[in-house]
């Protein structure tokens, strides 16, 4: 792959992340704003995550039939759009459908980004080129989540529509047409799921996607509820969870080239834990820091061990499973994060003891589902 057709996918994939973890930090700002509860205006999360998980199921198998500079120019002008009408929203409910076409559009970036690298990269380079993709789009989060504490969260959605807007003119410029592979459009979900270990790795995804968000989303309103913690405060404690974040992607990238695809993957579910366990606890604002640190990197592991596992997919298989990774991800980080707040409205310690559980008897089924690698080689090539 060229360097300048990376760095494009890499700047879309930046702004389609400025403002995605800024959103939960977001919630009391926007919550005051408007008069509704927190509880109301963190739909404001889940209203962009799973449309744009539906909307990822059809990206795949267009980029198949259809040249993906069309598709990515269509999508990125109107997600910059969708992000200025968020902008200037006057109402809740304004807000509340630009973030819907925010999902839809904005769920073309991570398929094209994954398919691209595993047609243009070797096997044993994919896993560095898939962490340094990631790693971009923690930057801009990260971005985002630390300025979300200083602008009023109005700007949070003008910075990428401006940024999206500017991007267009280099991708029409520079990014190179791709050749469909089929002429036809068609959509094949069935038989990638006939395939056992496809199945393994999508429900797995789905269970630590809906884990992790739904723990995610609901800090901000953690610490601000428990904590009596002020905006800035909670920015730059949830920025934490993007900056190691960065090196997460990075790091667990080269893991999974050096040690291992499912050896990362099982390193960062069991960081997660401890992590969760030490939420149980009040402690003070230094050892939440640590907290949230540690959180950052065991998901970055946990997400670039399986983003590179996906790579390495057939390639009868490979346009689907790169729709389906984002499509999963987003759904079940959508209903999870409506889980846990009917969770955590209630008691945050019971959510944080429920979760943590559920990532334990996760880790263990992982073990079990993706600890035998050449068992789950042979599974690919029948």
């Amino acid at each position: 792959m060229k360097k300048l057709t990376f760095l494009i996918l890499c700047l879309e994939g930046a702004i389609l992340s400025f403002n995605v973890a800024a959103s939960a930090a977001l919630i009391p700002s926007v919550a005051a704003e408007f008069s509704v509860s927190e509880f109301v205006a963190g739909r404001i999360v889940w209203l962009y995550m799973i449309p744009y998980g539906l909307s990822a199921l059809f990206y795949g198998p267009l980029v198949r039939a259809f040249d993906a500079k069309k598709i990515e120019l269509l999508c990125l002008t109107f997600f910059s759009v969708a992000n200025l009408a968020a902008a200037f929203s006057g109402n809740i409910l304004t807000l509340f459908t630009a973030r819907f076409f925010m999902g839809v559009f904005g769920a073309s970036v991570i398929p094209l980004a994954l398919i691209l690298i595993a047609q243009a990269t070797a096997r044993e380079k994919r896993g560095r080129m898939v962490g340094a993709f990631f790693a971009s789009t923690f930057v801009a989060s990260l971005a985002g989540l630390f300025l979300s504490g200083i602008l009023n969260w109005r700007l949070i959605f003008l910075l990428p529509a401006a940024a999206g807007f500017l991007l267009l003119p280099l991708m029409y410029f520079c990014l190179p047409c791709f050749t469909p592979e089929s002429k036809k459009f068609a959509i094949n979900y069935i038989e990638p799921f006939k395939n056992k270990a496809i199945l393994y790795i999508f429900t797995y995804i789905f269970i630590i996607s809906l884990l992790y968000h739904g723990l995610q989303q609901w800090f901000s309103v953690y610490f601000s509820t428990k904590y009596g913690l002020g905006q800035f405060i909670i920015s730059m404690l949830i920025t934490l969870t993007s900056l190691s974040g960065i090196f997460g992607e990075t790091i667990g990238g080269l893991f999974s080239d050096k040690i291992g695809r499912i050896k990362t993957v099982n390193l960062g579910i069991l960081l997660m834990i401890v992590s969760v366990a030490l939420l149980l606890f009040k402690t003070p604002v230094f050892i939440l820091s640590l907290t949230m640190i540690i959180w950052g990197l065991g998901w970055t592991f946990n997400h670039a061990g399986l983003s590179t596992i996906l790579t390495d997919l057939p390639k009868d298989f490979l346009h689907e499973a790169a729709s389906l990774n984002s499509s999963v991800r987003f759904v079940a980080g959508g209903l999870g994060v409506s889980l846990a707040g009917f969770i955590m409205q209630k008691n945050f310690n019971l959510g944080f003891i429920i979760f943590a559980v559920s990532l334990l008897i996760l880790l263990c089924f992982g073990r079990q589902l993706l600890c035998k690698e050449p068992a789950w080689s042979r599974l690919l090539r029948k």
